[in-house]
């Protein structure tokens, strides 16, 4: 017996031999004195034979035998499970243990489901879809084709994705057919936004218009901006439109009526981006429900109260360098919670909620943020690597090449996929995520339809979906 073996093999033995009672330690002890060597070595084996052999799992409470099992990774359970019917029994009823499983791999958890075999099976299904990703096997690929020329924007719904051409064109489609639901004529789109009934274009003609998506009537226009419009932001309920253009000014319109309400500036270099959201955190210059509008050009981001007051002030800048060395990609994501945004030093997350105030504003003074803390992603040729989607769990992101997906807990890239010569855009107006609730976990449902869509020189539109998981 090697020494390394034989140690092990005794400290086994010698843990045994501290569950015996006391009389068997004695009676033991009593009869190993007229012993020596291998003779005493034999005794406590055959000793203690029947003792190492007994079933743990059998003989131990639930609860305990439950706690044990936690310790071990989903690999070994499962070679556990068929040791025999008992052990599978027991394994298979842990509902702890399969849903932790489950959460190392980025599922979402439901404690309400207390079905031990469903967290099971979808660990199974779970580990399944992760080793597609990691071997380039959870997605496929299609195309759209119907334009004649350069598709510069593009927007994504419900199923439906929407672009707007050099054509004069835009077009509604359905991504899981392939089929092209609406076809209306308009001006050249450099940003499109749409819902069931209209369909909000900003142009490179420095206007904005407002569609019927049935008859193709346009319903509204804009006009005030010098520059093209390269982004738009619109919410019915506040009956409000932003948007951003080459005249480095944001917009806020009234959307029924189609008058300027406000001129937000400030901005040095073209706005590529606005956003329109509700704040999701609770701060003391904001409540849960309150809409906030954040603007973005090649260096800097903006917040801003959604304007009562004419020339309202900006509430904070937010850049990544102060001499302008590194630029801001041109990708902006703001859920209510997180402002997240890409640059050549890798991904910004500025939290929305974490602020100081500076002092008690004057009377009619707007408040004023002093910091909102940031969290930084270094990532591997971070220069060539554009954010698309960010959540809670994963973050899916891109280059010229491949579309990957980072796990956000260990910030550590666990799937790829190629991607073709797609076009190029300053903007940012030409590639967009479809789907993205699955980035704040899988749950085995949410991984279906549009993941990635692009378009391509020879003007149709490339489509990235998920794989049905088998």
């Amino acid at each position: 017996m090697e020494k390394k073996a034989f140690e092990g093999w005794l400290e086994s033995v010698s843990a045994s031999f501290l569950t015996l009672t006391d009389q068997q330690k004695n009676q033991s002890l009593d009869h190993l004195i007229g012993l020596s060597g291998a003779a005493q070595l034999r005794h406590l084996s055959n000793s203690l034979e029947t003792l190492l052999k007994r079933d743990f799992l059998k003989l131990l409470p639930l609860e305990l035998t439950f706690y044990l099992l936690r310790w071990l990774d989903p690999k070994t359970l499962l070679t556990c499970c068929l040791v025999c019917k008992q052990w599978n029994k027991a394994i298979s009823a842990c509902t702890e243990v399969w849903q932790g499983a489950c959460r190392d791999l980025g599922w979402q958890i439901d404690d309400s489901i207390q079905d031990a075999a469903h967290w099971k099976r979808l660990y199974l299904k779970a580990k399944l879809r992760m080793k597609q990703l990691k071997d380039q096997e959870a997605f496929e690929t299609s195309s759209l084709i119907g334009h004649s020329a350069r598709v510069y924007a593009l927007y994504y719904r419900d199923g439906l994705l929407c672009t707007g051409s050099d054509d004069l064109s835009a077009k509604l489609w359905d991504v899981c057919t392939g089929q092209c639901i609406y076809g209306i004529q308009t001006h050249t789109c450099a940003a499109v936004k749409f819902d069931e009934q209209k369909l909000v274009t900003g142009s490179f003609d420095n206007t904005i218009a407002c569609w019927e998506w049935s008859s193709g009537a346009k319903i509204q226009h804009f006009r005030g901006h010098t520059g093209a419009v390269f982004s738009i932001d619109y919410n019915d309920e506040l009956d409000t439109l932003v948007s951003g253009s080459a005249d480095f000014t944001v917009k806020v319109w009234s959307l029924s009526a189609g008058a300027c309400l406000n001129t937000l500036t400030g901005h040095t270099e073209w706005v590529t981006k606005v956003v329109l959201q509700k704040s999701q955190v609770e701060s003391l210059m904001h409540s849960p429900g309150d809409y906030i509008l954040l603007s973005a050009d090649k260096y800097e981001i903006k917040v801003w109260p959604i304007g009562r007051e004419i020339n309202c002030k900006c509430l904070k800048t937010l850049s990544v360098s102060e001499d302008r060395s590194v630029c801001l990609q041109p990708r902006l994501q703001f859920d209510g919670r997180y402002i997240v945004c890409s640059s050549d030093l890798g991904l910004y997350q500025w939290d929305f909620a974490s602020y100081q105030i500076i002092s008690k504003p004057a009377a009619g003074e707007l408040l004023t943020w002093s910091h909102i803390s940031e969290r930084v992603i270094k990532t591997q040729d971070s220069a060539n690597l554009s954010l698309l989607s960010f959540g809670e769990v994963f973050a899916l992101l891109f280059d010229n090449n491949y579309l990957y997906i980072m796990d956000l807990r260990t910030e550590t890239i666990t799937g790829r996929w190629p991607l073709p010569a797609y076009r190029k855009s300053k903007r940012g107006s030409s590639f967009l995520p479809g789907v993205t609730s699955w980035l704040n976990g899988l749950d085995g449902q949410n991984d279906s339809g549009l993941v990635f869509a692009t378009s391509m020189p020879d003007h149709s539109i490339h489509l990235v979906l998920w794989k049905e998981n088998g």
